[in-house]
């Protein structure tokens, strides 16, 4: 099993190039599927969880090429299942993604059910009744989800509880619906807004992008296009956190600028000098005393859930006291007691963790327990007075693209060991 060992105490500076958006290439991936002609993703990273669904498109027969730069060309025509097993599903709750648009093209789908979630449960009865409301027959047996509908129709879905994923599925189901299906209470994520303008490059009638209320008119087929994943604004924030913890500078480069004004919001009352440009963001730390922050995650454009845990390892060694409420997993504070290990000082009270910053937290073995948490640690690590080990940073590449090396590049002493 690989690790990262960090050793601490290291300013960084420099840039860093970001990657496409984890969160966003993969309904697009997903959205391939409802192409009657070839398509082309461009910007993809290379990730754990892009491989992964690649693999269930193969696995129903999809053709799917990956060329030199990672851009990934689908073509359906191929296509000889509706059919995503259990496998490949368990290992990526977000394979769910390609429920809604087997049942809009093909009239039929049959996937496993995800399983356990790490950070919390995250159900499907969402999924499953926006497609029952536009027509289709579902049951679930065995583990699997079977969905059939000679054709969809359009409907009024109102979400009882705002699902990025959910609003995914159904936005990609109603867009080969007949009728119109209006989504209400839809996720507002940026990564919902990219899915919702690549399917409108592939010929589907949608209003209200970016906003809560999805308004869908169906057509009949939907055609292949070249489109390019929106940049990772997770990463991007998780960059910026090394500058912030480290008390550097980094300049991260190919950026929404606007799609993490919460977060930038945060790192200035955490006492970073934030500058930007078009399609870059630097936070500067020289010379300045990071400040404790408080944070409550809620949905966008609230401060994100994805970044929770950076600002958590960022408040461990800040001046002050910052109290950290999670609102959307119930179980995402298993680095709390990794941070212990490093001498930070949390205490716990459900999802509330309530940080007083301290002079120096050390280095020590850690292990990562879902993606962002792994991202917790290693810029703990980065801030440690000496050597920390992340172990199962199979999770921290299921979100970042080469992190080893792109800490390298501005500094960092991080290696990637058996």
């Amino acid at each position: 099993m690989q690790k990262l060992e960090i050793q601490g105490g290291i300013a960084v500076d420099g840039d860093v190039l970001i990657s496409g958006a984890k969160n966003a290439v993969l309904p697009i991936l997903a959205a391939t599927i409802l192409a009657e002609t070839p398509m082309t993703v461009r910007n993809v990273p290379r990730l754990k969880d892009v491989r992964t669904l690649a693999q269930v498109l193969e696995g129903m027969g999809i053709t799917v090429e990956t060329d030199a730069e990672n851009n990934i060309s689908t073509d359906t025509s191929t296509l000889n299942s509706c059919r995503a097993p259990y496998d490949l599903v368990r290992t990526m709750r977000a394979s769910i993604l390609v429920l809604g648009p087997l049942v809009a093209r093909y009239g039929e789908a049959e996937v496993s059910l995800p399983g356990g979630c790490a950070i919390g449960s995250r159900p499907v009865n969402l999924h499953i009744a926006g497609l029952e409301a536009m027509g289709a027959e579902v049951t679930v047996q065995e583990g699997y989800i079977r969905a059939k509908a000679s054709r969809l129709k359009g409907a009024t879905i109102t979400m009882d509880l705002v699902s990025v994923t959910g609003t995914e599925n159904l936005l990609m189901a109603a867009v080969l619906a007949e009728g119109t299906t209006c989504i209400e209470n839809a996720a507002r994520e940026p990564e919902v807004t990219d899915l919702a303008n690549c399917l409108i490059k592939m010929g589907a009638k949608i209003k209200g992008v970016g906003t809560d209320t999805l308004i869908i008119e169906g057509v009949e087929k939907l055609q292949g296009c070249d489109y390019s994943v929106l940049p990772d604004r997770i990463e991007t924030g998780t960059y910026l956190a090394a500058a912030a913890i480290t008390g550097g500078r980094v300049r991260t480069l190919n950026v929404d600028v606007n799609s993490l004004d919460a977060v930038l919001n945060k790192f200035t009352e955490a006492g970073a000098l934030i500058k930007k440009g078009d399609d870059w963001i630097e936070l500067d730390m020289r010379g300045r005393m990071l400040k404790a922050v408080d944070i409550r995650t809620d949905p966008y454009p609230a401060f994100p859930t994805d970044m929770q845990a950076q600002f958590m390892a960022m408040n461990t060694v800040s001046q002050g006291i910052g109290v950290v409420v999670e609102t959307i997993f119930e179980n995402r504070m298993m680095h709390v007691p990794e941070l212990a290990r490093m001498g930070a000082n949390i205490r716990l009270e459900g999802n509330t963790a309530i940080v007083a910053g301290m002079p120096e937290i050390y280095g020590a073995q850690v292990m990562a327990t879902d993606l962002r948490a792994s991202a917790c640690l290693v810029l703990a690590g980065l801030a440690a007075k000496g050597k920390t080990t992340v172990d199962r940073i199979y999770h921290t590449d299921r979100g970042y693209e080469k992190i080893e090396e792109k800490l390298s590049a501005i500094g960092a002493n991080v290696v990637r060991v058996s």
